[in-house]
């Protein structure tokens, strides 16, 4: 068995998985939403305390599985430092006290994975992360081969949604509340469609951002109009630059992953994309979108196999990280 932990941002999670058969023995989660709340957004030293507190907790129950773990994981990049730090220390203890090996796991690629819980893996596949940190495309053709078709010039998709939801005084987090207010009002609000005119595979929305914010400020708009209209542009982006990808790669699979894809409406309008594009579309049950310990053990079972592992005094908190650019790999690869 696996045993891994995800400590990336405000959610504390541990899980227990079976490598031969890739069965959840063990998951429980603990969400900081309700402290976070009262500020507006995620406060990193907050969430490190939270995350001290929990996880030894939750640890406590896992002690049966013990004698049979045979590595233990650990989400060290990307993600807040000061939360990595939590979870990493955790692991290199368990790692040194158990005598198992250590396995440091990127949480975009734990995304990914969060697709093939209890399940086998689909390949190649082009993947669409969007979540509070992150909007990527990604080519996925097994744990050791993802590279990046596109990502945010700034802003991602959720971050866009926390900050318009705040600026509507809405609370946090901010992609539920837009979500649900959104379903109340109509999209009548002109707002601008990011990079329109660009030929550019890219996101932005920082500029869709700005637009919700003065239309805020000129108060002729309903509230649940202005929520109905930034949802309608923000996923509307997504798909004007998946469809250029599409068109591009011709992907036969083709899944949305991250804490977003839980947005119905999103789901909605890319299922209309598959219909029309011919590809298969998949995503994560609801309760595997956002962070969680699962899909940390998934991606873990498969390192586990190539034996990817990482010694206990050289692994690394990385707070941000970066996937080669297909058209570089591709480059590469056909010159080697």
């Amino acid at each position: 068995m696996i045993l891994a932990i995800e400590s990336s941002c405000d959610d504390t999670s541990i899980a227990v998985m079976e490598i031969q058969n890739k069965k959840l023995l063990f998951h429980k989660k603990i969400s900081q939403e309700t402290e976070h709340s009262l500020y507006g957004g995620v406060v990193p030293e907050l969430a490190s305390r939270l995350h001290a507190e929990a996880l030894p907790k939750i640890l406590e129950q896992t002690k049966e599985f013990f004698p049979k773990l045979k590595a233990v994981a650990v989400t060290n990049a990307p993600g807040l430092s000061v939360t990595l730090q939590e979870g990493v220390m955790m692991a290199k203890a368990l790692s040194i006290s158990l005598n198992i090996p250590l396995i440091g796991v990127n949480h975009l690629i734990g995304h990914i994975y969060s697709l093939f819980i209890e399940k086998e893996e689909i390949k190649p596949l082009t993947v669409l992360l969007v979540s509070g940190g992150h909007t990527k495309i990604l080519n996925f053709n097994g744990i050791d081969s993802v590279c990046e078709i596109a990502t945010t010039m700034d802003d991602s998709f959720g971050e866009s949604f926390d900050k318009a939801a705040k600026m509507l005084g809405l609370g946090y987090p901010g992609g539920p509340v837009i979500e649900n207010l959104a379903k109340k009002g109509s999209d009548i609000v002109p707002l601008p469609l990011p990079l329109k005119n660009s030929p550019e595979i890219a996101f932005s929305y920082s500029g869709l951002k700005n637009a919700v914010r003065l239309v805020i400020e000129g108060k002729k708009y309903k509230s649940e109009d202005i929520a109905a209209s930034f949802q309608t542009k923000a996923i509307e982006h997504l798909i004007f630059m998946c469809k250029r990808a599409i068109k591009k790669y011709h992907p036969s699979n083709f899944a949305i992953v991250g804490g977003a894809s839980a947005n119905l409406k999103l789901r909605e309008e890319f299922e209309k994309l598959a219909r029309k594009f011919g590809f298969k579309l998949f995503y994560p049950e609801m309760k595997y979108t956002s962070d969680n310990a699962a899909m940390i053990a998934r991606a873990a079972v498969e390192m586990y196999k190539r034996n990817m592992f990482t010694d206990y005094k050289d692994i690394k908190i990385i707070p941000r990280v970066r996937f080669e650019k297909c058209e570089s790999l591709k480059k590469r690869e056909e010159k080697n």
